[in-house]
């Protein structure tokens, strides 16, 4: 492919100068602030390529063979390699790589098994605990339109209590038993899961966005084998562009497709697709292996060094690659820390815990996470590093020669892993 088709950053600046400097200034804030986002990683430069290519061009309404378009010999190919990796990356029947977003991929999945506004239950994680917006939030379009009953953590081990689970699934007879999370740290049991949903004569659905790397790399459980459906996103520890897949049992196929596409989205965006393909190839490699395993290895060792600097690790440390912290013990609130540490230069999020009793804009808690340290090279001793420097900050949040002193160690912690170098 000639270059000029290809990331042209020349006639960029040439054509759009205001957006070329936020562009840079983007990738600058990138290179020198420390990533602890847990929904964020890095792509690779030739993930990064499929997504600036001549496939944004092309319209591809329906599935490979099967288009209400013609010209779409070659989007035909990158979209069923995408396919073809998703299932033999994870051991799935099929694969429907069109979702924009998680978003999208969670909404095909009520769409495929659900009537809206009926009699029909899902059974998942509470918000406030962990699970996910699109979880049945009564502010989202899954709570609006579906009727969510909410499972919680144990108050006392922050941990689930499938014993629970199962009384509440019989109680209420869900159509949907669905697991996942944006914020628990231990592991999932997704053969109790599987149980459940059975004993109910319910769906399992997973939602993995979260993990997905991880089961990729082999450190943590795969949902395939347990669960009917599984939704998960291609841009967290995946480290792929941003979108989404959804992976099924065969005898879903068919549902999961036409929810997808007609009745979700219209035409698939056939470059991000592209791109999938890319990461989806990337996550087969020894690298990528070696990657998820320092993803979760470098967890722990924050969660220790966090804990060493006095914050309480919610359920008592992770197994996957994010981190809960309450920040009560030093007597700060959830938005004074993110603020502070944006201050010396790391990204984390304020974020609620368990049975929290501040209100969420300004919670109890912190979610931090490895997936793009872990990316970048960085291994258990910068973790701990890191901890030192988020404690050092939130127990002297007015001294300027401390957060000057902090800022400098994180520039050079980010200086000896580049992003993107060159």
């Amino acid at each position: 492919m000639s270059r000029e088709y290809a990331a042209d950053w020349e006639a960029l600046r040439r054509t759009d100068p205001e957006v070329a400097e936020a562009i840079a200034g983007e990738l600058h804030r990138e290179r020198t602030t420390l990533r602890l986002i847990a929904s964020e990683n890095y792509a690779s430069p030739a993930v990064l390529a499929a997504l600036g290519s001549t496939m944004n061009n092309k319209y591809a309404e329906g599935y490979p063979g099967r288009r209400y378009y013609g010209g779409c010999r070659f989007v035909d190919v990158t979209e069923q390699l995408a396919i073809d990796r998703a299932k033999e990356l994870f051991g799935a029947d099929h694969a429907n790589v069109q979702p924009h977003a998680g978003a999208q991929a969670n909404l095909a999945v009520m769409g495929a098994f659900l009537r809206p506004f009926s009699e029909q239950k899902v059974l998942g994680l509470v918000l406030a605990h962990g699970g996910h917006l699109t979880h049945g939030s009564p502010v989202n379009v899954s709570g609006m339109w579906f009727d969510f009953v909410g499972y919680e953590v144990d108050r006392e081990t922050e941990r689930l209590d499938m014993d629970r689970v199962l009384d509440l699934a019989k109680e209420h007879r869900p159509a949907i038993v669905l697991a996942g999370f944006t914020a628990y740290p231990p592991v999932i049991d997704f053969a109790a899961f599987r149980q459940i949903a059975d004993e109910v004569g319910a769906l399992l659905w997973v939602d993995a966005s979260h993990f997905i790397g991880l089961v990729a790399g082999g450190v943590y459980p795969s949902p395939v084998p347990h669960a009917d459906v599984v939704t998960f996103t291609t841009h967290k520890t995946l480290r792929g562009p941003r979108g989404a897949v959804i992976v099924c049992k065969q005898e879903h196929s068919k549902a999961i497709d036409k929810a997808v596409f007609p009745m979700m989205q219209g035409g698939p965006l056939e470059h991000v697709i592209a791109a999938k393909a890319v990461a989806l190839r990337e996550a087969m490699s020894p690298e990528f292996a070696e990657y998820a395993a320092r993803t979760v290895r470098s967890a722990r060792a924050l969660a220790e060094g966090l804990a060493d600097e006095g914050l309480r690790i919610v359920s008592g440390g992770t197994d996957s690659h994010l981190v809960l912290a309450d920040l009560r013990p030093l007597e700060i609130g959830g938005k004074d820390a993110e603020a502070l540490c944006d201050e010396v230069g790391i990204a984390v999020n304020k974020n609620g815990i368990p049975f929290d009793p501040m209100p969420p804009l300004d919670p109890s808690g912190i979610r931090v996470g490895t997936p793009g340290p872990a990316t970048l090279g960085m291994d258990e001793p910068e973790m701990k590093e890191v901890a030192g420097v988020i404690g050092e900050v939130l127990r002297n949040p007015t001294d300027d020669g401390v957060k000057a002193a902090c800022r400098a160690r994180v520039q050079d912690l980010v200086a000896r892993f580049p992003v993107y170098p060159g």
